[in-house]
């Protein structure tokens, strides 16, 4: 005997579609702001506005994910792809990932160098467009605000954008120094600090994408917690093959096997396994396998 158990998901589709408008005007704004920043590193001769766009780059790649999670999310499962199509949002992280690794690690090598040869760098100009990104920042704040606690991907954007605020003010602070010292060492010690900033979340974000990749448990989730909770449930008097895993940033599906003692209600103890398993640890999506005691079950082969 089986049950599946599923969160009703009419509200989750109006607040998609919101939330797919709020990412769409924050990544428009972004992506745009991140042309004029490139541009300006290298007409104005700065690294570290270079490495503040490598950063903004994450900001721009984690709106696409997130507005592209929305949308191909919201796809129905097939008979090809029985689980949907969430995993697409961990996918494009990992190779977010990867590819931020490698900006990182190249910011990182430039400023050393600069430390070697520095070069002159158009601090005004520099300030301007800095001053611009953080107003960019502000902005896409604001409108993401409004969504971060109803979906964990706006949530996962606002973080984005916020972490990029903290990298315009460092640049804003080295263009000011510089026009204040005229030391142009405090470029490329701009660049490394924002790219050591971004090293740190970026290798979070490929452990967390390889660790639902693996099928690993939810963060936060004690699996044993989980089998000690459902084994103590009355009637139930064994659990294993239980499973616990997410199959896409935010959603945690489970399965289980619970052997009943003899007479049990099976119904009963399926539904509050499915409540239990939703209630306490958040999974709103399980299957659960109900079996008989050994005697039961011989006895049903007879």
């Amino acid at each position: 005997m089986t049950g599946r158990q599923h969160a009703d998901g009419e509200a989750h589709d109006h607040t998609a579609g919101a939330s797919a408008r709020q990412i769409t005007i924050a990544l428009l704004l972004t992506t745009a702001f991140l042309v004029a920043e490139v541009v300006g590193g290298f007409v104005f001769n700065s690294l570290a506005l270079l490495s503040d766009a490598a950063h903004m780059f994450t900001d721009v790649v984690a709106l696409a994910i997130a507005l592209a999670a929305i949308r191909i999310g919201q796809k129905p499962a097939d008979d090809r792809r029985t689980f949907g199509y969430r995993r697409f949002e961990v996918l494009a992280a990992a190779f977010n990932a990867i590819l931020l690794f490698g900006v990182a690690f190249y910011v990182l090598y430039e400023g050393v160098k600069r430390f070697t040869d520095p070069e002159p760098v158009q601090s005004l100009g520099m300030l301007l467009v800095a001053s611009a990104g953080l107003a960019v920042n502000l902005i896409s704040m604001r409108i993401l605000s409004a969504g971060k606690d109803k979906c964990l991907n706006v949530k996962g954007a606002y973080l984005e954008v916020w972490a990029d605020m903290l990298g315009s003010v460092g640049v804003i602070g080295a263009a000011v120094a510089m026009m204040l010292t005229g030391w142009r060492w405090i470029d490329p010690v701009v660049a490394i600090g924002i790219g050591f900033w971004v090293l740190p979340r970026t290798w979070v974000l490929l452990r967390n994408t390889l660790h639902i990749l693996l099928e690993g448990a939810p963060r936060g989730t004690d699996v044993a917690e989980v089998r000690a909770a459902l084994s103590a449930i009355d009637g139930v008097t064994g659990v294993h093959d239980l499973h616990v895993w997410i199959t896409g940033a935010d959603e945690p599906s489970a399965t289980v096997h619970a052997v009943i003692r003899e007479g049990a209600d099976a119904d009963a103890i399926r539904t509050a396994i499915g409540t239990l398993l939703e209630e306490q640890f958040g999974v709103h999506h399980s299957t659960i396998q109900i079996e008989p005691t050994t005697g039961d079950a011989e006895r049903l082969h007879r």
